[in-house]
């Protein structure tokens, strides 16, 4: 979801930005998500045919709990 705060983006573009996630992990997640409401999928007829993925007002109204999240693992998690 992090990767969505800036906008829409599509599959490649995520699977680049999350380091050591397999294609069909990243699938099974967006899925989840997209069941929870949190994002959505929209298909772009092609050719070629392309995806992208949107936070929902939903995943937008998480993005300052998990920035939070973020600033707490920081200031008490060991790096690593």
């Amino acid at each position: 979801m992090g990767c969505l705060m800036a906008g829409p983006a599509g599959f490649r573009e995520l699977s680049r930005a999350i380091d050591g996630v397999s294609d069909s992990v990243l699938s099974d997640r967006l899925s989840d998500l997209a069941g929870m409401g949190l994002i959505t999928r929209k298909v772009a007829e092609g050719p070629p045919v392309s995806v992208s993925y949107e936070l929902t007002d939903h995943g937008l109204a998480l993005i300052p709990i998990m920035r939070q999240l973020s600033i707490w693992a920081y200031e008490h998690l060991p790096p690593g």
